[in-house]
């Protein structure tokens, strides 16, 4: 198939657009609704909903959830209200369309687009994935091969997990500079560095459109780390890759 419908679900909002699973691109113009408040599994249905309406989509979709999937299935959700915990997500947002919907980790789908079309393509070995939003969302490689539901973001540092220190919506949230801000996410990859010794670390999320202003400050990280080359639509093109590829199995 070449044409999938991709949506991207996030702490702040959620994103579709049509991706050609060929070439990584996106075919049509993303759409961005807002991610409703408290996020429950019918709110947010809702929304996914509201997406396949904009797009008049009727064949496959994939779905990106920020949290650990198994087998369709929600094991963890935290930036999302927790009543999504034990939710089957193929039904949820697949039953009142009746449209086929692969559902599978945010982090993981980001990852899989970058390893197949951006920053990681060709690239051997241990490849770490850290996508940079409302929270930090972690996808590992191992020779292109994905190890799924890191969720390394909720390692703990200083006696606080990662993802609220580090994160972009941390930086934002106390007002950091960039270089204060840096020195956090250094010390994260570094704790990353003593656990996996990836060779390269991408840097996903909204953020990477800024690299610039943080990656000349992290100095100690051996790792090459460089940004997301398909940025924030990274999410959106891996769902749909994932759907492809379940349909190749």
């Amino acid at each position: 198939m070449a044409h999938v419908l991709g949506i991207d679900i996030g702490g702040s909002g959620i994103k579709g657009a049509l991706v050609d699973t060929t070439t990584g691109q996106l075919a049509l113009p993303r759409e961005k609704l807002a991610t409703p408040q408290p996020a429950t599994p019918d709110a947010v249905s809702e929304v996914v909903q509201a997406l396949f309406k904009q797009f008049n989509w009727t064949g496959q979709a994939g779905v990106t959830f920020p949290g650990v999937v198994i087998d369709g299935v929600i094991c963890t959700a935290a930036n999302m209200d927790s009543s999504f915990v034990g939710v089957d997500a193929v039904k949820a947002f697949g039953s009142e369309s009746k449209l086929p919907v692969t559902v599978l980790n945010d982090a993981d789908a980001a990852g899989i687009a970058e390893m197949r079309f951006g920053a990681g393509k060709g690239v051997g070995g241990t490849v770490l994935m850290l996508t940079l939003g409302t929270g930090i969302g972690s996808a590992l490689f191992a020779d292109g091969a994905l190890v799924p539901n890191t969720e390394f973001g909720h390692i703990e540092i200083r006696g606080k997990e990662a993802e609220k220190r580090a994160s972009e919506h941390a930086r934002e949230e106390h007002e950091l500079s960039w270089d204060t801000w840096a020195g956090r996410l250094e010390e994260y990859l570094t704790h990353m560095e003593a656990l996996l010794s990836p060779g390269l670390i991408i840097i996903g999320g909204g953020i990477s459109r800024k690299s610039d202003k943080f990656l000349p400050y992290l100095t100690r990280v051996r790792a090459k780390v460089v940004p997301a080359v398909l940025q924030n639509d990274a999410g959106i093109v891996g769902a749909g890759v994932a759907v492809s590829e379940a349909s190749e199995s």
